[in-house]
C-alpha cells in the first residue's frame, strides 16, 4: 500500500488533504497522473500545508463555477436514437461517448470522463445518468434511447412504445376480417 496526500476530493476515497492508503497501481495509473494526490513524504506534506488556502480557494471557485453549470443541466433531457429489436433490446449499446456528444449538442460542454455510468444502457427507454461537474458537484440528467423522435416522445409522455405497437399489431380493421373469410 501506498500512502497519499488527496488534493482533491476523490469519490469513495477521501477528501483534500487526507492521508489515504491506497494500492500501488490506483496510486501510479490514476491518482497522480491526474495530479490528484501527492506522494506522503515529510517535503509534500509541508508544502501542501502551505499550498492548502490556495488550493481549497481554487477548489471553492471551480466547486461554484460547477455548482452554477449544474442548475443550468438539471433535469435535462437527450435524445438518443438507435437501432433496436423487437423486444426493446439495442443492436449496441450507449455508452459515455455518446452521452457526453448528444449534452455537448445541446448546449453543455461535457466530457466523457464526467459520465457516470454504472453500466452501459443496452435497452430501449428513458435512463437516469448521472454527470459530474466537480468532484464534489453531480447532477442528474434523462438519456431517452428510442428507435425514432416519434417513440421517443411517446416515452417522454409516458406511452411505452412496444406495447402500443403490439396492441397495434393486434388489432384488426373489418377490412381485413373481410377479405380473410371464406367466400359463400
Amino acid at each position: 500500500m501506498v500512502e497519499l496526500i488527496l488534493l482533491e476530493r476523490v469519490e469513495k476515497l477521501g477528501k483534500m488533504g487526507q492521508v489515504v492508503k491506497v494500492r500501488p497501481g490506483f496510486a501510479r495509473n490514476y491518482l497522480l497522473p491526474q495530479k490528484k494526490a501527492l506522494r506522503a513524504t515529510k517535503e509534500n506534506l509541508a508544502y501542501f500545508e502551505t499550498q492548502r488556502t490556495q488550493l481549497e480557494a481554487s477548489n471553492l471557485k471551480r466547486k461554484g463555477e460547477a455548482e452554477e453549470v449544474g442548475a443550468k443541466l438539471q433535469g435535462l433531457a437527450v435524445v438518443l436514437v438507435r437501432q433496436a429489436g423487437e423486444s426493446g433490446q439495442l443492436y449496441g449499446s450507449v455508452s459515455s461517448r455518446d452521452i457526453s456528444d448528444a449534452v455537448t449538442g445541446a448546449g453543455f460542454t461535457v466530457e466523457r470522463q464526467q459520465i457516470l455510468l454504472d453500466r452501459p444502457i443496452k435497452t430501449l427507454g428513458i435512463h437516469p445518468v448521472r454527470v459530474a461537474l466537480h468532484p464534489e458537484v453531480a447532477v442528474a440528467i434523462r438519456v431517452n434511447v428510442a428507435q425514432s423522435e416519434e417513440e421517443a416522445k411517446m416515452q417522454e409522455a409516458g406511452i411505452d412504445p412496444l406495447t402500443a405497437r403490439d396492441e397495434r399489431d393486434e388489432e384488426t380493421t373489418p377490412a381485413e376480417v373481410e377479405r380473410d373469410a371464406p367466400a359463400a
